[in-house]
């Protein structure tokens, strides 16, 4: 029932590939901390990966919550092609270019530029 609520508060797809860490709520914010599942990219024979961690934090900013600023911070997995040497991650392109928001608030923001 949680991951269903939280299916619709956060972006599409977030919740079948990270888990939430731990939520903060500051004065005005809430911060949302996930790092991404050991779930590597398909495509990829079993056992042909080794993990190799996270890639840096990243910070976004989401749709705010109970009118408070919503702030995803995400650590995004990495693995190792075993047979080539190449860093492998899944594809999760929902942070609008040149920018720190996901590409749902970028564009409804972009919506009142008109």
């Amino acid at each position: 029932m949680e991951k269903e609520l939280l299916s619709l508060l956060l972006p599409e797809g977030l919740t079948e590939l990270f888990d939430i860490d731990r939520i903060e709520k500051k004065e005005g914010e809430i911060h949302l901390y996930l790092s991404q599942k050991n779930t590597p990219p398909a495509g990829h024979a079993e056992g042909s990966l080794l993990s190799k961690g996270f890639f840096d934090e990243i910070t976004v900013r989401d749709f705010p919550l109970r009118s408070k600023a919503c702030f995803l911070h995400l650590k995004r997995r990495k693995w190792v092609d075993k047979s080539t040497g190449i860093v492998v991650f899944h594809d999760w392109n929902q942070v609008a270019e040149g920018t720190r928001m996901t590409t749902e608030l970028a564009a409804f923001l972009k919506g009142f530029d008109r």
